[in-house]
């Protein structure tokens, strides 16, 4: 009870400090209504605390499968973390802002090729877009995507080389897919397979999707509202942070169909040579 009681107030603890983050780095002239980032960073500790507080899953996906969600969160820290620094070089610059700038450059100017989400993120913005701001969002753009990459990169070495998820025991489906039905729908690995392909596809395809649906927007929304400091921060954070789950995710349960498909194979292979005897 204690181990429950503490691991989930120290993941409701994480969370919150992850949403307050970028208030916490951006100097409080950035900040723009606390009261509500406030508001916002208690409800996202108090909804992880119950979730893992309580013996039955609800919506977290993957929850007893570790290291997928620790991924993710990482994933998020270290974007957001990097994107605040970013955008607090231009109003309190620092050394360790300096640092985070310069790679941001280099990374940004390496992925800002033709058609590449990174430049189709900066097309996004109005023409009249100061150079400062646009460099800024391009810095941006290159960070989270490399962050979101290595995420992805991560994960996959955690199935093949970590042998995911199967290497911290038995697999529990209803446990760790709260929201599968496997009773429904026809035959579970075939759904789980059909499932993770599709979310790996959206995954791919949201970076490019996603610039293209705000300039297309441009007309019902000002644009040029997402250069400021907080917006930039999770508006592209969410741009690179959202895909790569949506990947991870389809991978992992492509993994989970596998792993069936290969216990069905040996169930079957057994009853084969018990009917042989």
């Amino acid at each position: 009870m204690f181990a429950r009681i503490s691991g989930a107030a120290t993941r409701g603890l994480l969370i919150a400090l992850l949403i307050a983050m970028p208030s916490m780095v951006l100097p409080v002239s950035a900040t723009e209504s606390p009261e509500i980032i406030a508001l916002m960073a208690i409800l996202g500790g108090a909804l992880t605390f119950a979730e893992y507080f309580s013996n039955y899953p609800s919506f977290v996906e993957f929850r007893e499968a570790p290291p997928l969600n620790r991924m993710r969160f990482v994933a998020a820290l270290v974007t957001i973390g990097l994107l605040s620094l970013l955008t607090r070089h231009s109003l309190d610059p620092t050394g360790l802002t300096a640092l985070v700038q310069g790679l941001g450059i280099r990374l940004g100017e390496a992925l800002d090729f033709a058609y590449s989400p990174v430049q189709l993120t900066v097309l996004m913005l109005p023409l009249d877009t100061p150079s400062e701001s646009l460099h800024l969002t391009r810095g941006a753009a290159g960070i989270a995507y490399v962050a979101s990459a290595l995420a992805i990169l991560c994960f996959i070495l955690a199935i093949r080389v970590g042998n995911w998820p199967v290497a911290n025991g038995a697999f529990n489906v209803w446990v760790n897919l709260p929201l599968f039905d496997p009773t429904t729908g026809g035959d579970v690995v075939t759904r789980l397979q059909r499932d993770g392909r599709i979310n790996i596809i959206i995954g791919v395809l949201l970076p490019f999707a996603i610039p293209a649906t705000i300039q297309l927007m441009s007309g019902l929304i000002d644009i040029s509202h997402l250069t400021s400091a907080h917006m930039l921060v999770w508006v592209i954070s969410a741009w690179a942070l959202v895909p790569a789950s949506m990947i991870m995710r389809g991978l992992a349960m492509l993994r989970v169909a596998d792993l069936i498909a290969q216990k069905r194979r040996a169930v079957y292979a057994h009853a084969e040579s018990l009917q042989a005897v």
